[in-house]
């Protein structure tokens, strides 16, 4: 086989197995999300923490595909059965899949590049004791950057608000920061990309951001000691400063930080019916989380298979004419013909010989065994082989066989 053919061998099958996880995880997303929504409308409908924290869940998605239960709980296996052949037998899906999942790379984090691009050429200035970037355009203000997060203030805000006020803006975007939210909107646009058949984590993305929004108003309104009313006002300035030149807002900051005038709206709502929170109580529950979480990575991981599973499996071949024929995959039929140890397979002679005349077998037979799977019934290779030679005498035939060097190609697929 040309190195060509192994590249495109290999691109295909880490294709494959790569979509068939990710196609269990998208199922999953989209179960969750419907139960996120119910409850965030019913029971959390007034928890503007505990919102944040159903949200947490998707971060366990990705690492779904590999579990067990797919394989050995019966009704799962039924329901799933189908996607895993299909997907399993036809390489195009895994070709498209990937396909997807890289152009949502480009598209989405693209725009986050550009916008990157854009902050960068923006004038710098101090407010409220702090490097801020400051644009022309008509948005509103947002943070950017994972490391080094900026803040990004309009013109029209600087020259209109009072000090104060904008120390409370700014303090309000360096909080985002500070909770961990550019992080957050971060998974969140690598969730999308991975699980990009699901249209809904796009679609919803808008609640997401906005319970983070819900819960940083209330950290702020609480830390600054203020009246509630206050922090309400300010937005409502920022609405009637904004929409003067809403025209004039450009699409790629608009993707990053900007808020519809709607959802300020529905801030000022939330914000009049704040009541002050126990800070120690929502550490703990934070704490708690993380916890919860980190016992949920675990769970996971030992409820799957490993990156792979060497395999004790045993096939024979028959080559005749330059073509090959499996004469057997029944692994526990030929064990008892046939076992091997580092060096050395050792084939019963008698029972072989019978087992090869039922079979018609008239060429060359060789003997594969080992080797190693990603997941059961996708096989990586990485076995051995020995021939078998019919003019051998005695009980038992010691048949010396090599094993090959891993190649770049074995050693890669074992990693992923």
């Amino acid at each position: 086989m040309s190195g060509w053919s192994q590249l495109v061998n290999f691109i295909d099958f880490c294709a494959m197995y790569l979509t068939l996880q990710l196609e269990r995880c998208a199922v999953f997303s989209l179960v969750w999300i419907g139960i996120v929504l119910l409850l965030r409308k019913t029971f959390f409908a007034r928890g503007i923490f505990t919102r944040g924290i159903l949200w947490s869940v998707f971060l366990i998605i990705p690492c779904l595909g590999r579990m067990k239960i797919f394989y050995e709980d019966p009704f799962v296996f039924g329901l799933t059965w189908r996607l895993t052949g299909i997907t399993m037998h036809h390489l195009w899906i895994g070709r498209i899949y990937m396909a997807g999942v890289f152009l949502s790379f480009f598209y989405i984090f693209g725009k986050r590049m550009r916008l990157r691009r854009i902050v960068s050429r923006m004038d710098r200035r101090i407010v409220a004791e702090r490097e801020i970037r400051v644009t022309a355009m008509n948005v509103t203000p947002f943070t950017i950057g994972l490391i080094r997060p900026e803040v990004v203030l309009p013109e029209i805000m600087i020259c209109n608000y009072e000090d104060d006020e904008l120390e409370g803006i700014v303090q309000h975007e360096l909080t985002h920061s500070r909770l961990g939210h550019l992080w957050c909107y971060f998974a969140w646009d690598i969730l999308r990309c991975l699980l990009w058949v699901n249209p809904l984590l796009s679609v919803c993305q808008k609640y997401f951001r906005a319970d983070l929004e819900d819960m940083c108003d209330r950290v702020c309104i609480q830390k600054r000691g203020r009246q509630a009313c206050e922090y309400g006002e300010m937005l409502i300035k920022s609405l009637r400063l904004l929409r003067s030149q809403r025209d004039n807002i450009s699409s790629v900051v608009t993707y990053a930080g900007e808020k519809e005038f709607e959802e300020i709206k529905r801030r000022i709502g939330n914000i009049a019916s704040f009541r002050p929170y126990r800070k120690r109580l929502c550490i703990c529950a934070a704490a708690g989380t993380m916890a919860v979480i980190a016992g949920l990575f675990w769970g996971i991981h030992s409820a799957s298979y490993a990156r792979y599973q060497e395999l004790d499996s045993m096939l024979v071949y028959e080559y005749e004419g330059g073509r090959g024929t499996l004469l057997s995959a029944d692994s526990d039929v030929l064990h008892k013909m046939i076992c091997y140890d580092e060096g050395f397979a050792y084939v019963d002679r008698v029972s072989f010989e019978e087992f090869l005349y039922e079979k018609g077998a008239e060429g060359e037979i060789f003997i594969v065994f080992g080797g190693f799977q990603k997941l059961p019934g996708l096989g990586a290779g990485g076995g051995y082989s020995c021939q078998y030679d019919r003019d051998s005498e005695g009980k038992v035939v010691q048949i010396p066989y090599e094993k090959p060097e891993e190649n770049w190609m074995t050693v890669l697929i074992k990693l992923i």
